[in-house]
């Protein structure tokens, strides 16, 4: 032992290669229960295969020792030999002492390997054995909500949370309040969120989400406050709580907490979107369309912004703004084919005729079931003096939307002409 204990110093000292040596060296010449302490030790420094080697001999000698089968299978476990594990746990049977914990690591294996059926037979295997054991309750919850069987978890987690609050460092009433906003159950789920003593951020995150969907601006309001008093560079955050302030009318506030979230992630298109809908909508126009176009520029294929910033310049017929956004895109790569039809129409517009015959044509292949668009396109070529292509395109128009008798009249009179 003296051998044992002077490795462990050499390991304390960092001279690890001196301590591995040691115990090499003196394995040979071990009892059973120095070699124990030695796998023991391999264990502890990571080094596994080791202490497989040592725990496989112990195990030929001592078939019925209990706690090296399950050593064992810990190992085989870390080392993701899931089906060595299996073979070993399957061993334990209801008069063994380890065979709870045996059920609950075979369902957890089970698990990992999508078996989920299996996993959930060994567990309620399991409760029968020990029908209050919190652990037990706690890994069927897991299971379940783990396959979006999210009523059927939060009896098994009521449970767990009755006898034992926290298992793991798991906090139960987070995993509660979870599975109860998964069902649509917000009041629940903030009454369990309430119940969570840890201040950890992504719980708080959570809560303040769920009283956030549950129209509870109140309570969003007053965690994410908090949530970014203690972790400013939370940056998910930022726009929810802007969006919460502005729900309840603090546009000054929502504005504030817009601008301390860019000052912390100047690359979040959100939080510009954001911006510039906030900007626009307190009458500073100029600003909301400089920050929305902000965020066209950080993501070019970020249609809500895109979108905004088109229906905002067709309200103030800014036309020629359209035109200019749609073509940056365009040379960006953006070609959607709603996109063109803006352009067309926009191009229409500013009477510039011919542009937008070009992008009316190059929108029509992908547009042509499109009742909006085959309207305005046929009406467009009639004006534009093309008759017999206007009255086609009309007809594609009928086609898809029969019971406009008034295109239906039009498409006869020209018919008649």
């Amino acid at each position: 032992m003296e051998e044992i204990q002077k490795a462990i110093h050499q390991m304390e000292a960092k001279q690890t290669e001196e301590a591995l040596h040691t115990l090499q060296s003196y394995l040979p010449e071990a009892d059973e229960e120095e070699r124990f302490t030695i796998a023991e030790l391999y264990i502890q420094w990571g080094m596994l295969e080791e202490a497989k080697l040592i725990l496989h001999e112990l195990i030929q000698r001592y078939p019925k020792e209990q706690e090296l089968k399950v050593m064992m299978a810990e190992i085989h476990i870390d080392l993701e030999e899931d089906d060595e594990a299996i073979e070993i746990l399957d061993q334990f049977g209801p008069e063994d002492e380890d065979y709870l914990q045996a059920l609950i690591q075979l369902a957890d294996l089970y698990q990992s390997q999508g078996l989920f059926e299996v996993a959930e037979q060994k567990l309620l295997t399991a409760k029968q054995v020990e029908p209050n054991e919190a652990v037990i309750d706690f890994a069927l919850g897991e299971l379940s909500f783990s396959n979006g069987e999210y009523n059927k978890s939060i009896p098994f987690y009521e449970n767990a949370f009755y006898h034992q609050p926290v298992i793991a460092d798991i906090e139960v009433a987070a995993r509660l309040a979870e599975a109860y906003a998964a069902t649509g159950e917000f009041e629940q789920s903030l009454n369990y969120f309430q119940k969570v003593e840890e201040d950890n951020p992504d719980v708080m995150f959570r809560y303040g989400f769920v009283a956030f969907q549950a129209f509870r601006n109140d309570i969003a309001i007053h965690i994410w406050e908090r949530l970014i008093e203690e972790d400013p560079y939370f940056q998910s955050v930022y726009p929810l709580l802007a969006q919460a302030y502005n729900a309840e009318g603090m546009t000054k506030e929502a504005l504030e907490m817009v601008r301390k979230g860019l000052a912390k992630d100047e690359f979040n298109k959100e939080l510009y979107h954001l911006a510039g809908t906030l900007y626009h909508k307190s009458g500073q126009k100029e600003e909301g369309y400089r920050l929305m176009r902000e965020a066209v520029a950080l993501d070019p294929g970020y249609k809500e912004a895109v979108l905004f910033l088109i229906e905002n310049y067709k309200s103030d017929e800014d036309y020629e703004a359209i035109i200019d956004l749609i073509n940056q895109l365009i040379t960006m790569g953006e070609e959607d084919p709603f996109y063109l039809f803006e352009l067309a129409k926009a191009y229409e517009e500013v009477e510039d005729f011919k542009q937008a015959l070009v992008h009316y044509e190059n929108a029509y292949p992908s547009l042509k079931e499109d009742s909006v668009f085959l309207k305005s396109y046929g009406y467009f070529l009639v004006e534009e003096g093309k008759m017999n292509e206007g009255r086609q395109i009309l007809e594609e128009y009928l086609a898809v939307d029969p019971t406009d008798t008034e295109i239906e009249d039009f498409v006869s009179r020209l018919k008649e002409e």
